[in-house]
């Protein structure tokens, strides 16, 4: 059956849920004995799937954690995309990384559930699942330029350089935050100084590299054309 009133059919809700107890399985596998050391057999058996079920759904052992974070592969892109009228990519970006914090997004590092910092710790851990998140990366970073080029006017290779500092400044504040969670400090306690790494992150997006700003936990916009770094990303057009 098909979908009906925009709602999936009774095959897709079938997959949907089964894509759900694979991923379940795998996670609670992989958290209580280690990635390296639960096999896919051992994940399908659990699922109560076949093998050939499960590299259906997912093609590589590594999907198994990393599709939990694909819908953030697009997510700057989406962000430039949506962004209201007369808003510049920039504060758009900052914006919505500052809400990621305020609602303690995993996507930031300051979510401090302990299914969630287990997850993080395991995914850094493994060299296989750190290699695909660099893949994770690079797709950020080209989808991130093909929405800089189309809705604010840049250039191609301006557009790819902005998109490379911005997807890396992301990363960066994101490990650093999930690191202090690591070691034991909480994320109400680390909130106050995501925010100002976060503020003083886009003020060196702003701004370039020639004079950079401290780290004063306020942000001041700066005019496009005083941004050598990432020129173009900071206007319309």
């Amino acid at each position: 059956m098909g979908a009906v009133d925009g709602k999936p059919g009774l095959r897709e809700r079938k997959k949907q849920r089964t894509h759900a107890a694979i991923s379940d399985a795998a996670i609670r596998l992989f958290l209580e004995h280690g990635f390296s050391q639960v096999s896919v057999a051992q994940v399908a058996e659990a699922a109560e799937v076949s093998k050939r079920t499960l590299f259906a759904y997912f093609p590589a052992k590594e999907d198994l954690v990393v599709h939990r974070l694909a819908d953030h592969e697009t997510e700057t892109a989406r962000v430039v995309r949506a962004r209201p009228p007369h808003t510049d990519p920039l504060t758009a970006l900052r914006e919505h990384f500052l809400k990621g914090l305020r609602e303690r997004d995993p996507i930031t590092g300051l979510n401090d559930l302990p299914v969630v910092l287990r997850l993080t710790r395991m995914i850094l851990d493994t060299p296989s699942l750190v290699a695909r998140m660099e893949r994770f990366k690079t797709g950020a970073e080209r989808a991130l330029a093909q929405a800089l080029r189309e809705t604010a006017d840049i250039p191609e290779l301006t557009a790819r350089l902005a998109a490379v500092q911005i997807v890396a400044v992301h990363w960066a504040l994101a490990q650093d935050n999930a690191g202090r969670l690591a070691y034991g400090e909480s994320a109400d306690e680390r909130y106050a100084g995501a925010v100002a790494d976060t503020e003083h992150a886009f003020a060196l997006l702003e701004n370039g590299l020639r004079q950079p700003v401290p780290p004063s936990g306020s942000y001041r916009p700066v005019s496009g054309c005083d941004a050598p770094a990432a020129p173009s990303a900071g206007s319309d057009g």
